[in-house]
C-alpha cells in the first residue's frame, strides 16, 4: 500500500451513483484507496465507529432519514467531505459545513478527478504544515511557504478558524498563519506551558495577566473559559494561587 494514497469512503444510497463512484476512485489507484462504500448515513456511522477513519467521504446530501449535510456535521474537522447531489441549490449550504468540493449529478471523470485532486492537495499541506518540534523551547511550522521559528516563550495565545491557526506573538502586529488545526497544536504543545481554554482557543499560560467573570486577560484581549475547560483551569488557578492565613 502507497503511503499517501488518500483513504476514501463513498456514501450514496442510489446503486447506480454508488457503483460509478467506486470505478472512478479504482480508475485513481496513484493516490486514492477505497476503504469501503456505505448506501445511507446511518451505515456510514456504524462504518467510522468500526473500521479506520477515512480522509475524504464522497457524500451524496439526497438521503433518507438522516441527509448528507446533517451527517457532515458530525464528523471531526480531519475528514474531509466532497458532496455528490443531483440539486444544485445545496452549493451555498455544502460550502457552509467546509466541503472540499461539490459534485452535481450526473459528473464524469474529469470532474471527479479535479475534485479528487483538490483532496490531494489538501492532504498534502496538512502533512507539510505539521508542527515539528525542536526542542523544549522552540518548534517549526508551515506560514505562507515558509518554515517559521517560534519560540514558546513569544507565544500570547493561539486562534484556531477551522483548518488554520492564528498565532498571536508578543511584540508581533500580525499573528502568523498556518494550516494546521487547534487540535493537532493541542497534542504537541507541552501542557505545562499551553492551555486549551475555548474551543477556539489555546493560551500560553505565562502570558494570563488576570482573571475577571469566567475571562482570561492577555494584552488586553479577553478570552472566555468554556465551560468543559472551567475544571482544569481553575486546577492550574488554584495551584499558582497564593493562600495567605487570617
Amino acid at each position: 500500500m502507497v503511503k499517501n494514497k488518500l483513504k476514501c469512503l463513498i456514501v450514496d444510497d442510489e446503486p447506480m451513483a454508488l457503483s460509478l463512484l467506486e470505478k472512478y476512485v479504482l480508475q485513481t489507484p496513484s493516490f486514492l484507496e477505497l476503504i469501503g462504500k456505505c448506501t445511507n448515513a446511518f451505515e456510514a456511522l456504524n462504518y467510522l465507529s468500526l473500521h479506520k477513519k477515512p480522509d475524504v467521504i464522497f457524500l451524496d446530501i439526497q438521503m433518507p432519514e438522516l441527509n448528507g449535510l446533517e451527517f457532515s456535521k458530525t464528523l471531526p474537522e480531519n475528514i474531509k467531505i466532497i458532496f455528490t447531489t443531483a440539486f444544485d441549490q445545496f452549493a451555498l449550504e455544502s460550502y457552509k459545513v467546509n466541503a472540499l468540493d461539490y459534485l452535481l449529478k450526473p459528473f464524469d471523470y474529469s470532474e471527479f478527478l479535479t475534485a479528487a485532486n483538490k483532496a490531494k492537495n489538501w492532504l498534502g499541506l496538512a502533512k507539510l504544515n505539521s508542527i515539528s518540534v525542536v526542542d523544549k523551547e522552540y518548534f517549526f511550522i508551515k506560514s505562507e511557504y515558509k518554515q517559521i521559528k517560534i519560540n514558546f516563550n513569544d507565544i500570547l495565545y493561539i486562534e484556531g478558524l477551522k483548518d488554520y491557526a492564528k498565532i498571536f506573538l508578543v511584540n508581533q502586529p500580525k499573528p502568523i498563519l498556518s494550516l494546521i488545526s487547534l487540535k493537532k497544536l493541542e497534542e504537541e504543545l507541552p501542557s505545562d506551558r499551553f492551555m486549551r481554554i475555548h474551543r477556539s482557543f489555546i493560551i500560553a499560560l505565562n502570558r494570563v495577566e488576570s482573571v475577571e467573570r469566567s475571562q482570561v486577560i492577555i494584552q488586553n484581549q479577553r478570552i472566555t473559559i468554556a465551560d468543559q475547560y472551567k475544571e482544569i483551569f481553575d486546577i492550574f488557578l488554584k495551584g499558582k494561587s497564593l493562600h495567605v492565613r487570617e
